[in-house]
C-alpha cells in the first residue's frame, strides 16, 4: 500500500474475496476486507538476540498496547473489525505464561499468555476481560545459538480447533553469529547497568564478543480489517508499527553490554537521586529507624555502598510513598523475586505483589509504620511480576529519609525468600 511519506514502515494488504453472481450469469469477485501487514526492520548493533527475545516475551508492558491487544482478540471473537467501536478496558500490566509444549533443550516453547483486563464500568464486572494469546517463542535460552530467535504471538478465543490465527511478532536474524556470541548467565535483570566498567560485563556474564554483536531485528503486525475501514487500519497499523520501534531501540540500549557502568543505571532510575545516594540513604535509614546495620560494613560508602547493596543477599526493594506505591527501585535479589528488571519494575505497585492476608497484614500496621518508621510483616505468600508465588520467613518496612528528612520512599526487606 501507499506510505505516508516516510518509508521506515511497509504496509500490504491481503484481501479476502467471494464470490458473486452478476447479471447474465458472469460471476465476478466481490472485496470484503482482509489482513494488513505492517513490518519494519532495524539494525541492531551490541545486543545479544536471545537477551532481547527473552525480554520482549517477559516485560510485554515495555513495548506493547494493550488496547490494541484487546482490538486484535475482538476481531477474532467476532470476526469483525469494529475499529474503533471496542469497549474500553484497563489492564493490569501483569501476565500470566501457562507452558504447553516445550522441545529438549527448550529451543522452542509453545505457550499461553493471559493478559490481565479489568472493566471500566460496574456493569462490566461479570464479563471476562482478559485476552489470551497463543505464543511461540525460539531461542530465548541462554545458551542458545542458532541462526534466528523469535517471538511469534496470535490471539486466540478458547481454543477452537478451527480459530483463524493472525500471528504477529519478532524475529531476530544475527549477521556474523559465532558459538560464544550468546553468553550464558546473563540475566535480564540489569544488573551490569549497577556494575562499574568491565567489571560489570563479567559479573554478568556477558562475554566482549556480546560488544561486537550485529543482528536484524524484523517486525511485523497483522490487523485484520472491513473493507470500508482499509485506510483507517492501515494508518493505525503505520504508527503502532512505529512506536514498537522506538520501545525496542530503548530497551536495546538498556540490555546492551556495552552500556554497563552506572551511567546506564542511572538513565534508566530517571526521576530519583543518584544510585549511589539511594543506597546511602536506604542503609542510613534503616540504622536510625531499628538501631543496627543493614550491611555488615558500616563504613563504605559511595559506589561500594551500592555494589553491597545491590549484592545483599535479602530482596530490597524501594516503592513511592503513596496512596497507590508504585517500585521504583530493587537490588539484585528484589529483581529476581520479582522476575522483572530495572526497566519494568514500575509497571508493578505494591499490593499487587501480596496475596489477601499479605495485603491485611500490611494495611493493619500501616499506622504504626508511620508512626514509628518501620514495622516487622510475618512470613507469608507474595507474587512476582510472572504471577509465580514467592515465599518468605519475615519481611521488614522502613520509611527511606532524605537529605532534609523528609520521607522519599518506603524501602521493604524480604528475608530468605524462594519460588513455591
Amino acid at each position: 500500500m501507499a506510505g505516508d511519506g516516510i518509508e521506515d514502515v511497509v504496509v500490504a494488504c491481503n484481501s479476502t474475496k467471494k464470490i458473486r453472481n452478476v447479471s447474465n450469469g458472469v460471476n465476478a469477485f466481490e472485496a470484503l476486507g482482509g489482513t494488513i501487514c505492517a513490518k519494519a526492520s532495524m539494525l541492531l548493533q551490541s545486543v545479544p538476540p536471545a537477551i532481547l527475545v527473552r525480554f520482549l516475551r517477559e516485560h510485554r508492558s515495555e513495548w506493547a498496547d494493550y488496547s490494541m491487544d484487546a482490538y486484535l482478540a475482538s476481531a477474532v471473537k467476532t470476526s469483525t473489525c469494529s475499529f474503533p467501536g471496542l469497549r474500553p478496558m484497563r489492564f493490569s500490566g501483569s501476565q500470566i505464561i501457562m507452558p504447553l509444549a516445550h522441545t529438549v533443550e527448550n529451543e522452542e516453547i509453545l505457550e499461553v499468555v493471559r493478559l490481565e483486563g479489568q472493566p471500566l464500568s460496574h456493569d462490566e464486572v461479570l464479563l471476562s476481560r482478559d485476552i489470551d494469546m497463543l505464543q511461540l517463542c525460539t531461542g530465548i535460552d541462554e545458551k542458545s545459538v542458532g541462526s534466528s530467535f523469535q517471538l511469534v504471538f496470535a490471539p486466540i478465543d478458547d481454543f477452537p480447533d478451527d480459530a483463524p490465527l493472525v500471528s504477529s511478532g519478532f524475529r531476530v536474524i544475527p549477521l556474523d553469529m559465532k558459538t560464544d556470541v550468546v553468553s550464558s548467565g546473563r540475566t535480564l535483570d540489569l544488573a551490569s547497568s549497577l556494575e562499574v566498567g568491565s567489571t560489570a560485563a563479567q559479573a554478568s556474564g556477558a562475554s566482549p564478543d556480546d560488544c561486537n554483536v550485529r543482528s536484524v531485528l524484523t517486525i511485523a503486525f497483522q490487523f485484520p480489517y472491513e473493507l470500508h475501514l482499509q485506510d483507517s487500519v492501515a494508518a493505525m497499523a503505520r504508527q503502532y508499527v512505529r512506536s514498537i520501534v522506538s520501545a525496542v531501540q530503548r530497551v536495546s540500549i538498556a540490555i546492551s553490554p556495552s552500556q554497563s557502568g552506572l551511567n546506564a543505571g542511572q538513565r534508566i532510575l530517571s526521576g530519583l537521586p543518584e544510585a549511589a545516594t539511594l543506597a546511602r540513604w536506604i542503609c542510613q535509614s534503616y540504622h536510625y529507624h531499628l538501631g543496627v546495620e543493614l550491611l555488615t560494613q558500616s563504613d563504605v560508602a559511595g559506589e561500594a555502598l551500592l555494589k553491597m547493596l545491590w549484592h545483599y543477599q535479602d530482596a530490597i526493594l524501594c516503592c513511592s510513598f503513596k496512596e497507590v506505591p508504585v517500585f521504583t527501585f530493587a537490588n539484585k535479589a528484589g529483581l529476581d523475586m520479582l522476575e522483572t528488571s530495572l526497566v519494568a519494575l514500575q509497571d508493578l505497585t505494591l499490593d499487587k505483589i501480596f496475596d489477601e492476608p499479605g495485603r491485611k497484614a500490611l494495611f493493619s500496621e500501616i499506622s504504626k509504620l508511620v508512626e514509628e518508621g518501620h514495622v516487622y510483616l510475618p512470613s507469608g505468600v507474595c507474587m512476582s511480576g510472572m504471577g509465580r508465588h514467592v515465599s518468605f520467613d519475615q519481611a521488614v518496612a522502613w520509611k527511606v529519609l532524605g537529605e532534609d528528612s523528609s520521607v522519599h520512599c518506603l524501602a521493604l526487606c524480604f528475608v530468605n525468600w524462594s519460588f513455591v
